[in-house]
């Protein structure tokens, strides 16, 4: 192996490097581990992405910590999984901080206007994305519809759904004939799943016994979500929304989307979103000290858990590839994701395009609407041409937003 060849620097690089969301991270993964480097082969990588996708999490961040596994062991996974995640922690924590001190000044707002307006188109391409994946008959469309609906129309818990399209797609879909395999003997399996979870645990049972009941809410909060977070974080975020807004009041709608345009610039996975939210919830219960402690706990409950599925369950990834009924439940869950990401792009586009919204209520249906006499045309214009940058284009994501920033600020300074 070359000098410049060593676990710390390759990971070192993916960190620094993965921009995009995850496809693009897969593939700049793809590219330095089989094509580059023979450290996995093409199988062994698919058979990595398929478990990867199985598991509550940021697929990207697990498979780089599964890599780094089998390069060396639990040591490698801290390592891979530690340098994909800590160069984009550090830049939103820096964002957060900027945000929370000079969010409120007029360039800044017209900024994050073309910023939010691309990430409708940002969500949309994701959309599409995982649609042309998952929804390859006519009962993933249907999940896919149902799941549109429990969120948008009766205002179902994402959990709730995650469980429900699980057990449809076990039992519902069609999967192949069962591949007769035996169960490998994993002798660290109970030391590493107690670790992990005494890790994990610890700063929410500190929190909790010294009568922080803040910071205490936001790690059971953010624990839970790290275990529904099935289909990344553009299906978990309307999740989020639905609690972080309306049920807690941490933050406000326009800070929930102005967390999402910042997190789609960092490198590293999006669902780094999550220290955001929860720095911008730590400053406003008690100013920056209470921000930067609920950002380190948010961080820390959101991604142990990731090490721990993956240092727990790595020897199993072969074994886990014959199980056809894990891989319908994961059919299921991946069509329902369809459904709950085209929540959050409607979500976005009424908040984005339209000054004002109505909730029309007909017994178990609450269904919001826009008032289409608020329709605002710079944004719709941005999103247009986001989504054609994108989409027709093929544009790099950065440079993207990047465009659709400018083009806020220039045309807050013209008007």
């Amino acid at each position: 192996m070359r000098p410049d060849e060593t676990p710390l620097r390759i990971f070192g690089r993916i960190g620094l490097l993965s921009f995009g969301g995850p496809a693009a991270q897969i593939a700049l993964m793809h590219r330095e581990l089989v094509e580059r480097r023979p450290w996995l082969s093409e199988p062994e990588f698919l058979r990595a992405l398929s478990f990867c996708m199985l598991l509550p999490g940021p697929e990207a961040m697990q498979l780089a910590t599964y890599a780094g596994w089998r390069r060396g062991g639990i040591p490698g996974g801290l390592l891979a999984g530690g340098l994909f995640v800590l160069p984009g922690a550090a830049v939103v924590l820096a964002l957060a901080m900027l945000y929370a001190a000079f969010g409120a000044l007029p360039a800044i707002a017209a900024l994050f206007l073309g910023v939010k307006a691309a990430v409708v188109a940002i969500v949309v391409e994701a959309l599409v994305r995982v649609a042309r994946r998952a929804l390859t008959g006519r009962r993933e469309r249907f999940l896919a519809i149902a799941a549109f609906a429990g969120i948008f129309a009766f205002d179902l818990p994402y959990p709730l759904i995650v469980v429900l399209a699980g057990l449809a797609g076990a039992v519902w879909l069609p999967r192949p004939p069962d591949v007769p395999a035996a169960l490998p003997a994993h002798p660290r399996f109970a030391a590493i799943t107690a670790t992990g979870l005494g890790l994990w645990w610890a700063p929410v049972a500190i929190a909790a016994a010294a009568g922080a009941t803040f910071l205490t809410a936001v790690g059971l909060y953010f624990s839970k979500l790290a275990v529904v977070t099935f289909g990344g974080a553009y299906a978990v975020l309307a999740y989020m929304t639905q609690t972080v807004v309306h049920d807690f009041g941490w933050l406000t709608t326009p800070q929930m989307m102005d967390a999402l345009g910042l997190a789609e610039t960092t490198p590293g996975p999006l669902i780094l979103v999550t220290e955001f939210v929860a720095y911008l919830a730590g400053h406003g219960a008690g100013g920056p000290g209470v921000g930067l402690a609920a950002a380190a706990m948010a961080l820390w409950v959101t991604f142990v858990p990731c090490f721990l599925w993956v240092l727990a369950l790595a020897p199993f990834v072969e074994w886990i590839a014959t199980r056809p009924r894990l891989g319908a439940a994961l059919k299921g869950i991946s069509a329902a994701v369809v459904g709950v990401i085209g929540t959050l792009a409607v979500w976005f586009a009424m908040h984005v395009f339209f000054g004002a919204t109505a909730t029309l209520v007909f017994g178990p249906l609450s269904v919001t609407l826009p008032d289409l006499g608020s329709a605002k045309l710079l944004p719709i214009g941005i999103a247009l041409t986001a989504g054609w940058l994108l989409l027709v284009l093929h544009w790099n994501l950065v440079a993207a937003l990047a465009l659709s920033a400018l083009a806020g600020l220039a045309a807050s300074a013209i008007g």
